[in-house]
């Protein structure tokens, strides 16, 4: 679904994906798909907000950790990572693509991700070179910053 602004004097124009049309662009799945919607801003720096509902039946939360469940930041990371996918894969001339991490920097975790949280992934081009790119992530619970990276990306063919 594309949506603009209209009349309201705000010219961005957004893309927003449910779940059925994220998995038309990036391979990932249960248990390893970490998004669940992506609102792609198509105005330059290309940005994109990606969320996931962390539910309590995730099979992560079952060993991190036994009682005290939190989301494993590295799939924070890796969320973060898929919303990016999403959102350069989705581009008509990257279909058939494959998008592969080659650098993860300036990563902080702020504060933990629990069941229940509905986690905002904010993604937002750095650097695009066309195959390769650079990505600055954040990502939120509640307005709260959890979790914050710099990631570079190489996209390649799938064959």
């Amino acid at each position: 679904m594309i949506k603009n602004a209209g009349n309201t004097g705000i010219t961005e124009t957004e893309v927003i994906l449910n779940l059925e049309e994220v998995l038309n662009y990036i391979p990932h799945r249960y248990p390893f798909l970490m998004v669940d919607k992506v609102k792609i801003s198509t105005a330059e720096p290309l940005k994109a907000i990606g969320y996931k509902l962390v539910s309590g039946n995730e099979s992560f939360l079952q060993g991190h950790f036994p009682g005290a469940p939190i989301m494993p930041g590295v799939l924070i990371i890796e969320a973060m990572a898929q919303t990016s996918c999403v959102m350069f894969l989705s581009k008509p001339e990257m279909r058939g693509c494959l998008a592969y991490f080659i650098s993860i920097d300036k990563v902080k975790f702020r504060r933990p991700v629990k069941p229940g949280d509905v986690l905002e992934l904010h993604v937002e081009t750095l650097k695009d070179s066309g195959r390769r790119g650079k990505i600055k992530g954040t990502s939120y619970v509640g307005g709260k910053l959890t979790t914050e990276a710099e990631f570079m990306f190489v996209i390649v063919d799938k064959k």
